[in-house]
């Protein structure tokens, strides 16, 4: 089917009428910007709540990569968990704001009136609003290196707020790597470019959520810590072969896919 026609005739039944056009006006840059591949793996997935992991390379794909996944998953609500400052940029924010983020308050801002009510705001939890959520049945998308990344060669260490995360809400995590092709010949990520858009095999972490379940394991906020830092170690190397960067953080380090012209799937395959 032809992408335009794919473009205002693909079903989004999970949005209301003035919703859905809003979304597909956004999803028209991506007809030019964006392939994916194994976006398959979300229809396997269904409805269920899962937590989406992103690298994170530019401010370019903040905006357009969720668009994407929300219009591949027919319109479905996925909370982006980002930095509370875009909620205050004129029409990003607006933008943002009608996919109900997760913000995250740790940056302090050099105006006083925000500041205010930024240390209002962060006596909540990100982490706790998350795993409520997942356990509402939404979905969650998260950035585990936790800023931006214009290394086109090396991912950045994790923070382990994606194991936390994983751990308390029994969710799965599917890890989504974000390539810009032209990143590993130019020596950097351009500011914009053609993205590749790869989807990982859902993971599960069942031995983790053994080892805190029983009577015992309660116990321990320093074992809750090391399996989150594993959890998240685990899913930046699940997402490395998907980007093409390395992850050099643990012992195994696997190597980059080479970046060539891709043979990808459709964008919106039928």
């Amino acid at each position: 089917m032809n992408r335009f026609v794919e473009l205002f005739c693909r079903p989004l039944p999970h949005l209301t009428g003035g919703k859905a056009f809003l979304l597909r006006l956004l999803m028209a840059p991506n007809l030019f910007f964006v392939e994916v591949e194994g976006a398959g793996r979300l229809e396997r997935n269904g409805s269920s709540p899962c937590i989406y992991a992103f690298n994170h390379n530019n401010a370019f794909e903040s905006l357009f990569v969720p668009v994407l996944l929300i219009w591949l998953l027919g319109g479905r609500r996925v909370s982006f968990v980002i930095d509370w400052m875009f909620g205050r940029l004129p029409v990003v924010g607006w933008l943002m704001k009608q996919i109900d983020p997760v913000y995250v308050w740790h940056k302090r801002s050099t105006w006083a009136f925000l500041e205010r009510r930024r240390e209002k705001a962060a006596s909540s939890s990100s982490r706790d609003e998350c795993v409520r959520r997942l356990r509402e049945g939404a979905s969650i998308g998260i950035f585990p290196e936790g800023t931006r990344n214009g290394d086109p060669f090396r991912l950045l260490k994790a923070k382990p707020g994606i194991g936390s995360i994983a751990l308390e809400s029994a969710a799965p995590v599917i890890p989504v790597g974000i390539e810009f092709v032209a990143a590993r010949r130019r020596g950097r990520v351009p500011l914009v470019g053609k993205i590749v858009l790869r989807f990982g095999e859902p993971m599960q972490f069942e031995r983790h959520r053994a080892s805190v379940a029983g009577p015992d394991a309660g116990a321990s906020r320093a074992l809750k810590r090391r399996l989150a830092g594993e959890i998240a170690d685990e899913v930046m190397l699940a997402i490395s072969p998907l980007c093409g960067k390395s992850y050099p953080y643990t012992e195994s380090e696997p190597e980059p896919i080479p970046t060539l012209k891709p043979s990808m799937e459709a964008l919106c395959p039928s």
